[in-house]
């Protein structure tokens, strides 16, 4: 199919994109290549910039075969960040002082400067003169979007590269607002493998919480998409005969509820600021206390993490009391039984979902400073509000660390949690609920 595409163009224009092609593949594939010996980070970026930019000048962005090197180019980022997980852990203490703008470890190095480099041409593609160029967003948004269903939403715990979708919605809110529904839409719709369901839910929660370009409003509309949905499952299940907890049957509902709990716990802070009143009206008409209740007790399901502090805030503001069920899950909690390389062993299951937050902090020191100005890093709490939380669940919930709401259990890499539960490739129960593009308070709206 590429072929086809590619005769279309000219002599010079093949020429130019099949070279680019072949020497970017090249340049991520080869451990050994020139590029990795260069003695600074500005003959790195200038080498593979020379390979990547020209396709602005080769053919038009909207041709076939700028979307296909611009595919490959995606492809090889993220097959390169799952090449190494702990991409700075156990190097990070050897960081030599003349180089604190480099990653220490030389897989995280090579995945810093492409997804830099990414993340510079989409900046470069979509602003014009320091002015948005609508259309081009556009088309690059259709773009990205494609490569995001076919390679980044069906890869579990991905590593920094989908960045690139959260720095593409800062440009304007609806393009945020479009990449939410086009999640949503992924989430609600039986049809879809419970595993994509999932993953969609996993973006949604994080997309909320971490994007500081997402106002509260659109926070609320989706909040209300997502609590709905939840209720609609529990009004279907009521008259079923599979009410009861199961991560196979119900995947779906425990990733919307975790993605639910998760937004609430960042943003409750601004969903109380204002009116108190007003604000407390809205959160107990969203009706947690049905959720958490019902038979299918999300509580056992979600990241413990989560569970502590959405418990302990539901608390304070008398919204919602988990802990005596929290409590009885405790007790129920049986070990599991896993065969590893040394044997047998016994292990609780703390992560069923094998949740990952997808906008987990950047710490590629390159790219993180396109990524910092408009993510939302997790506050700790003070001693004082600490002190109203009477009844802590884990000791490790809170530590005195940059960003660490996760700590110990969901890390910022996809090596800190328990990769051997994995999610359900199917599931039943889903509620009918087709999308309709007229009944969606979050219709993409992408204007002039």
């Amino acid at each position: 199919m590429a072929t086809l595409y590619v005769g279309l163009l000219d002599e010079n224009q093949r020429l130019g994109l099949w070279t680019c092609y072949f020497i970017l593949n090249s340049v991520v594939g080869s451990d050994s290549h020139l590029w990795l010996r260069a003695p600074t980070w500005n003959g790195v970026y200038i080498y593979i910039s020379s390979l990547f930019y020209p396709l602005k000048e080769i053919i038009t962005y909207k041709s076939f075969p700028t979307r296909l090197l611009l595919l490959n180019f995606v492809m090889l980022v993220l097959t390169l960040s799952s090449k190494d997980e702990d991409v700075e852990t156990e190097h990070e203490t050897k960081a030599d002082p003349e180089r604190l703008d480099q990653m220490v470890h030389p897989v995280a190095e090579r995945l810093d400067i492409l997804l830099s480099l990414l993340l510079s041409y989409i900046k470069d593609v979509c602003y014009v003169d320091g002015k948005i160029d609508i259309n081009k967003t556009k088309d690059l948004y259709r773009d990205l979007i494609t490569i995001f269903d076919k390679l980044l939403l069906p890869t579990h715990a991905s590593c920094h590269v989908q960045f690139f979708m959260f720095y593409l919605c800062s440009f304007k809110l609806g393009f945020a607002e479009a990449f939410l529904e086009h999640l949503w839409k992924k989430l609600q719709d039986p049809n879809n493998p419970a595993i994509i369901r999932q993953a969609a839910g996993n973006y949604i929660g994080s997309l909320l919480a971490r994007a500081k370009f997402i106002p509260l409003i659109t926070v609320k509309s989706c909040l209300d998409l997502l609590v709905n949905w939840l209720h609609v499952y529990l009004n279907n299940q009521d008259s079923g005969t599979k009410l009861f907890c199961d991560v196979a049957l119900h995947g779906p509902f425990y990733s919307a509820c975790q993605a639910v709990f998760y937004t609430f716990v960042f943003r409750h802070k601004q969903l109380l600021s204002g009116n108190l009143k007003e604000g407390l009206r809205y959160l107990q008409s969203l009706n947690f206390e049905r959720i958490v209740m019902s038979q299918l007790n999300p509580l056992k399901i979600c990241l413990p993490s989560v569970v502590n502090f959405f418990a302990a805030i539901t608390s304070k503001y008398q919204l919602v009391f988990c802990y005596t069920i929290i409590e009885r899950n405790n007790r129920q909690m049986l070990p599991v039984i896993r065969n590893t390389a040394g044997g047998d062993s016994v292990q609780t299951c703390t992560n069923p979902l094998d949740t990952f937050f997808p906008f987990d902090p950047c710490v590629l020191k390159r790219s993180k400073k396109f990524i910092d100005p408009i993510y939302q890093i997790w506050e700790d709490m003070s001693a004082e509000e600490l002190q109203e939380f009477k009844k802590p669940i884990k000791k490790e919930v809170v530590e005195d660390e940059d960003d660490d709401f996760l700590k110990g259990e969901v890390g910022t890499t996809p090596g800190s949690f328990d990769t051997h539960f994995r999610s359900p490739s199917s599931s039943v129960g889903s509620p009918p609920v087709l999308y309709l593009p007229g009944q969606s308070p979050l219709m993409a709206r992408i204007c002039d």
